[in-house]
């Protein structure tokens, strides 16, 4: 009977310490912010906007990527050495790629990560392709560092994302590489 009574015990300890199923579990949410905090996302996609004290996050917008409400010219051309351009948000990056913007990593259902799966978001952070298998990632997007991680980071980054608000905004796509101007010939210099 002592041991009924301990199995019993011990059962009902396990059960009341795990997530319910279809529950976020707070020690793997809590994980994924320490992921996204020590792994610079907010660096990227969370615009910056201007303040009294400087340049800050906008964390009305945190992790929704490039604002919609932006935007934004043709990169201007880099001569050589020179390559890369930044927008002022810090969220939209121009180089030899083309024009990056950095994505929505919020849960809005419509241009977040919302309608995405668990291994929708794995597959892309492994494979370096949207949703696994659509266009590549572009740069600054440092996945193939991030490929590096665990399954159970990835799935604890990806609970996080689904536990912070969701904010609705539509990133632009990414657009090529803009055409290098004509250099004079030495015949009309």
């Amino acid at each position: 009977m002592k041991r009924l009574v301990v199995a019993v015990s011990t059962l009902a300890a396990l059960t009341a310490s795990a997530a319910a199923p279809g529950k976020p579990d707070p020690k793997q949410i809590a994980r994924g912010k320490y992921l996204v905090t020590i792994g610079g996302c907010n660096d990227c996609h969370t615009p910056w906007k201007k303040t009294p004290e400087g340049v800050a996050w906008d964390m009305d917008r945190m992790l929704s990527g490039h604002p919609d409400t932006l935007p934004m010219p043709a990169a201007p051309l880099n001569a050589e050495p020179w390559g890369l351009a930044f927008g002022n948000t810090m969220t939209a990056f121009s180089g030899p790629w083309g024009t990056s913007f950095s994505r929505n990593l919020t849960p809005d259902p419509e241009t977040g990560l919302g309608a995405w799966t668990e291994r929708d978001f794995i597959a892309t952070i492994r494979n370096g392709r949207h949703l696994g298998r659509g266009r590549p990632l572009l740069p600054p997007m440092p996945w193939f560092n991030y490929r590096e991680a665990t399954d159970d980071d990835l799935r604890a980054i990806f609970a996080y994302l689904r536990s912070i608000p969701a904010v609705k905004n539509r990133v632009p796509d990414p657009r090529p590489p803009a055409a290098a101007p004509a250099t004079a010939s030495a015949e009309t210099r």
